[in-house]
């Protein structure tokens, strides 16, 4: 078996720096030595420790995580970068890329979104270490641009179960119904994936009463991350 990447997660929020690290230890072929709140502790992790990749958080209370790369790059440290953020500025995504972010992961997300990353990932690394040729030009854009296949359960889909988890974290408590007048969906559509959401333990099921009835309604509120 190969070895474990070691993976640290840069984030200063500790609910949601705990969050990705244990997603992280979650997946096979990956391990979680550290987390850093500061850009500060990063750099000085990165300097003493063998890192292979990075989770970085963009917003850190004291520096921009795209500094902390270019601080990398500028000692010759060429960890690998994955962005997870809540920066959607089509210019930080574009700033990422110019300077070798090779993944952008808009928080919240549900599990299913980092793993099927950061297994492209890691199926690309290993494929650059045992030295592998590309065949032709569809492969070289895929990994210049590397399409991850979902694997997120069967019957549902990847950029819905997304959505589901952004409104979850934009907004404090929401019942199947209004998740799915958010989608355009039915409301047993809606309910599917806020369930596997709360099956996973990124979502806490919870009653409302709305003081019309005596029957409560489920509402689903977001814990994985802040």
């Amino acid at each position: 078996m190969p070895e474990a990447l070691r993976v640290l997660v840069v984030e200063d929020d500790p609910v949601a720096a705990e969050a990705h690290r244990t997603y992280v230890d979650r997946l096979t072929g990956f391990t979680c030595l550290g987390v850093a709140g500061t850009a500060a502790r990063a750099l000085q992790v990165l300097s003493r420790d063998q890192v292979d990749l990075v989770l970085l958080d963009m917003n850190l209370p004291d520096g921009h995580g795209l500094d902390v790369v270019r601080r990398m790059r500028a000692v010759g440290n060429q960890t690998d970068v994955v962005a997870v953020t809540s920066a959607r500025e089509v210019a930080a995504v574009q700033a990422a890329a110019r300077i070798g972010v090779v993944q952008y992961v808009l928080k919240p997300f549900a599990f299913e979104t980092l793993r099927d990353r950061l297994t492209a990932y890691a199926r690309q690394r290993r494929a650059a270490d045992t030295g592998q040729v590309v065949a032709d030009q569809d492969e070289v854009d895929r990994l210049l641009h590397p399409a991850t296949v979902s694997s997120v359960p069967k019957g549902l889909a990847g950029s819905v179960l997304d959505r589901v988890v952004q409104l979850l974290g934009n907004h404090e408590g929401w019942t199947a119904e209004e998740v799915a007048a958010e989608l355009g969906t039915s409301r047993i559509t809606a309910r599917r994936y806020l369930e596997h959401l709360a099956d996973q333990g990124q979502a806490l099921r919870t009653q409302r009463y709305d003081g019309r009835s005596g029957r409560p309604k489920v509402e689903y509120c977001w814990v994985a991350e802040s």
